[in-house]
């Protein structure tokens, strides 16, 4: 029977392998996509076993998780902002040709035999200009995205990796100290649910955390 891949649990979305092969950790076996592409998989950890079927955590040997691809996703934002800073601030700097002359305020001499130069001139830098915003808005537009992106990293905290368990760990530490302060600090609560949503954080955490446990705790 092929390597095929089952879905453990839906929030968060995480996989396991399913088989009726045995293996131990560290055994890499391969797997194929739906589109036909051929992944290496590396044994963890069995995870539950029904009749004929073994279910296995995996690590990918090709290093991607669902965090890895989220912050894969945040540099590549990040330095094609930058990227598009530094053309911006060129165009900028371009757009300066000129300026001692310009900030005379001389008019354009009509007739002059520098009138079209002048003309000229004042297109360039304007149309250097343009870019120039259009550049820092590409720029913004990026940072934005990135920004967005790790607050998805941060809301969606992925556990298909090992290390999530220490992490997970740390984040509902922090969930139980903010849920005991308010339970304390009645007038610090920002709203009449405060107190709620701390509770229903540190359960879902709870939750999340069993998960991972499940799939990475080794015995």
């Amino acid at each position: 029977m092929s390597n095929i891949l089952k879905k453990y649990s839906s929030s968060p979305k995480t996989f396991v392998l399913e088989t009726e092969n045995n293996y131990n950790k560290d055994d890499i076996v391969k797997y194929t996509t739906r589109y036909g592409k051929e992944i290496e998989l590396i044994i963890y950890k069995l995870v539950k076993s029904n009749e004929d079927k073994n279910y296995y955590s995996y690590i990918r040997s090709d290093g991607k998780n669902r965090k890895s691809i989220l912050e894969s996703r945040i540099e590549k934002r990040k330095n094609w902002a930058k990227s598009n800073e530094i053309k911006s601030n060129q165009y900028w700097k371009a757009s300066k040709e000129g300026a001692d002359f310009l900030s005379l305020g001389e008019p354009i001499k009509i007739g002059h035999h520098s009138e079209k130069r002048h003309r000229a001139l004042i297109e360039r830098n304007a149309k250097r200009m343009d870019k120039s915003v259009e550049y820092s808005k590409i720029a913004e537009n990026h940072e934005c995205t990135a920004s967005n992106i790790e607050d998805k990293l941060q809301n969606e905290l992925p556990i298909d990796y090992p290390d999530c368990i220490f992490e997970v760990s740390e984040v509902l530490n922090q969930a139980k100290e903010l849920h005991l302060f308010y339970k304390k600090n009645p007038d610090k609560r920002e709203h009449s649910f405060s107190l709620s949503y701390a509770k229903k954080k540190v359960n879902d955490l709870e939750r999340r955390l069993k998960i991972a446990n499940n799939l990475w705790l080794l015995q």
